[in-house]
């Protein structure tokens, strides 16, 4: 059987344990994988068609649109060759954690910017470890 690559990818964004998150140039959510729904509490039909808004904490939002509306506008970001970006998000429930994720610029037939793809990861855990720690070191050396 020959290899077939769209079956492959929606195969591979479908059952990815990470969040896959695709959000067109105005940042509303055209893909939520079950990633997406295990780490951030909403369903897929509930976050299609949503601003990423749903996830990026409040006191975030300016910056992230800032940086978001640029790279739209030019095409160009500082986090598109694999660098690892830290963030804190909110689930559903409005508790938050925090996230590691790469990004996948898109563009159009135009060349222009479509959207962009995020691939996220929860890392509370390790990220309340390491502050525990720097916490417990700075008071021992006191």
């Amino acid at each position: 059987m020959p290899f077939d690559l769209d079956r492959f990818a929606r195969t591979l964004v479908a059952g990815m344990p990470d969040a896959i998150i695709y959000a067109d140039e105005t940042g509303l959510i055209q893909v939520w994988n079950a990633g997406a729904v295990r780490l951030f509490g909403f369903t897929e039909q509930e976050a299609l068609g949503q601003s990423l808004d749903i996830i990026i904490p409040g006191n975030l939002q300016d910056r992230h649109w800032h940086g978001y509306r640029e790279t739209m506008r030019t095409g160009q970001t500082r986090y598109g060759d694999g660098k690892i970006l830290s963030v804190p998000a909110v689930r559903k429930d409005g508790t938050r954690l925090s996230v590691e994720f790469t990004i996948v610029p898109f563009t159009g037939d135009n060349g222009q910017m479509a959207g962009i793809a995020a691939i996220m990861r929860d890392v509370t855990a390790r990220f309340d470890e390491l502050r525990a720690l720097r916490k417990q070191l700075a008071e021992s050396s006191r």
